[in-house]
């Protein structure tokens, strides 16, 4: 299979590999997903040095693995990996950092991060108003929302809680990247095969340049590149 190769400075090139669906990376341990408080916590240790190879903030990655993990645990059937939520928050939006976002401890997103209105032009869909504005801010039309710019309609269909405050937040990366994971999983079926994975990664944006650019993120982030 053929790789790519990505010069860093200061460290030798790295050989990027470029097979569906994408290298798992290392793997989550073990969590008691039933825990009180933020679960996503408990991976300090598994994440940062990940967090320093690739770039992704600390935080952002400590949600990846803590998703991955519940969804192994709650649904080993679906296969998803933490370099997939990866690579979609990273071509979603630099993994809750787009325009000067951060990502605080709790995982909150601040200042939110909001689509463009979806009018239909410019190669977007055109969707109505489905929430009156009180998840997205627009009465109109919808935006995506958050570091995994769900729109209103599917969030109230798959968002949940994952952080441990009672809320589900789109702008929680925690509570995002757990809804990313159910999202994925119920659309694609079995991630570890190329059919499932595509599938999955489509109904994010049907577009086989999106599917590419969210593999080489993940296959980049599996050997701890950044990208």
């Amino acid at each position: 299979m053929a790789s790519a190769c990505i010069d860093l400075p200061g460290r030798q090139s790295a050989p990027i590999p470029d097979g569906v669906p994408p290298g798992p990376g290392a793997a989550v341990p073990y969590l008691d997903i039933n825990a009180p408080g933020r679960t996503a916590d408990r991976l300090e240790a598994w994440a940062r040095p990940i967090a320093a190879s690739t770039g992704i903030p600390l935080t952002s990655m400590e949600a990846y693995g803590n998703a991955a993990e519940i969804q192994r645990q709650q649904h080993p059937e679906c296969g998803l990996a933490w370099t997939t939520l990866a690579g979609v928050a990273g071509v979603e939006s630099k993994h809750g950092t787009y325009r000067g976002s951060t990502v605080a401890p709790n995982g909150d997103v601040r200042p939110p991060i909001r689509g463009v209105l979806l009018d239909g032009t410019s190669g977007n869909a055109k969707i109505a108003d489905t929430d009156g504005g009180t998840l997205d801010g627009d009465s109109t039309l919808d935006r995506a929302m958050g570091p995994f710019q769900f729109i209103p309609e599917t969030w109230k269909r798959y968002g949940v809680d994952a952080n441990g405050d009672g809320v589900a937040s789109p702008d929680n990366i925690d509570d995002a990247a757990l809804s990313a994971a159910r999202y994925l999983c119920v659309s694609g079926g079995d991630l570890t095969t190329p059919q499932g994975w595509e599938k999955a990664v489509m109904v994010y944006n049907n577009s086989m340049k999106y599917v590419l650019d969210v593999r080489d993120h993940a296959n980049a982030y599996s050997v701890d590149v950044a990208f």
